[in-house]
């Protein structure tokens, strides 16, 4: 019932901020002129954007089952998917897109797919998305910093700091005992400066959750070519994505810019938002989005472009796998209803 409250108020708090997303991204606009451009738009350009999207899930969905498969775990490619779907739901609608692992490692034990393992997976992908994010928008910048103003230097900072702070978080739970050890002892001091309440039962935790990543670090160490494999399909994986603005461009009848362009570009707004502390990055996502792009599309079709793009690489997906996930509950309650049946 408390799984379920939570899930109810992250869902509110994400409903809340679309409402208050379009209010504002609609209030001083003419929305007839808007949605009648968004009507408009070439098909066969949407059709493609769409297309990048699913090989987008289908990128996670391979590395996912790749790494299973190492560990010797059985997954079906259809379970995979589901997993990237269910994973994509809950970074959408939580916080920081905390509750996406933890709800792929819950389905992933369902599936009968041990949780050091499934853990380890998610570990190695979350990892790669982390160094990939980072270097495009390193790289991206360098060539294109005159995009960004004051206030997007700043969020773009904040966003690679953050991004930064998680990739070297990660890698010293992994790969350096003493390290975690240490990291440990400085969240213990940090939270008794705070006077957090209940500090021994929340050390336990940390040295539990850590001593789990741990256990990994030898795989990782002996397994660099699964690693490579790993970064090259994220690599792909964020091109993909990145390029669904490019296509919604030339969706919108528009030309002059090249596709290398604009997935830089994207990547710059990917990098800022990313670590943002609200459900889906919903907002700040478009807020980013027209500033950064606000050279490339005119004042008369940046908002189109705005609800195209977004409407593609985020709302839609959240509409797929909140069915995916709908789908896969009542899976499971039907299953437990057979396995509580008396015989």
């Amino acid at each position: 019932m408390k799984g379920k409250k939570k899930l109810f108020r992250n869902f509110t708090i994400f409903a809340i901020l679309i409402i208050l997303t379009f209010y504002i991204l609609l209030k001083d606009q003419n929305t007839t002129e808007i949605f009648n451009i968004v009507a408009s738009a070439k098909i066969e350009f949407i059709f493609i954007a769409i297309v990048c999207m699913i090989l987008y899930i289908m990128c996670e969905a391979i590395n996912i089952g790749r790494t299973l498969k190492a560990l010797n775990e059985k997954s079906s490619f259809y379970n995979n998917v589901k997993y990237a779907l269910i994973g994509f739901f809950f970074s959408a609608i939580t916080p920081a897109a905390s509750g996406g692992q933890p709800m792929q490692i819950y389905y992933m034990h369902r599936d009968n797919i041990s949780v050091a393992n499934s853990t380890l997976a998610l570990l190695i992908n979350l990892t790669s998305m982390q160094i990939v994010t980072i270097g495009f928008a390193l790289v991206s910048v360098c060539f294109n910093y005159q995009h960004l103003n004051k206030a997007l230097v700043i969020l773009f900072i904040v966003g690679i700091g953050l991004n930064l702070t998680a990739l070297i978080l990660l890698l010293i739970s992994i790969l350096s005992k003493r390290m975690s050890n240490g990291l440990i002892h400085i969240s213990i001091k940090v939270m008794k400066f705070f006077k957090i309440k209940k500090i021994e039962e929340k050390q336990e935790k940390l040295e539990k959750e850590l001593q789990k990543y741990q256990t990994s670090s030898i795989y990782i160490k002996n397994n660099i070519f699964l690693m490579l494999k790993v970064l090259l399909t994220t690599s792909l994986q964020f091109i993909l994505y990145y390029s669904i603005t490019y296509w919604t461009y030339c969706s919108l009848g528009l030309s002059g810019h090249s596709i290398l362009k604009i997935i830089a570009l994207q990547a710059l707004v990917f990098a800022s938002v990313s670590g943002i502390p609200s459900p889906g990055a919903v907002g700040v996502s478009e807020g980013a989005f027209i500033q950064i792009f606000s050279e490339i599309f005119s004042s008369g079709m940046i908002s189109s472009a705005v609800l195209l793009n977004r409407g593609i690489n985020f709302y839609l997906f959240v509409i797929i796998s909140a069915v995916v996930v709908m789908i896969s509950q009542l899976k499971e309650k039907k299953q437990e209803k057979i396995e509580n049946k008396p015989d």
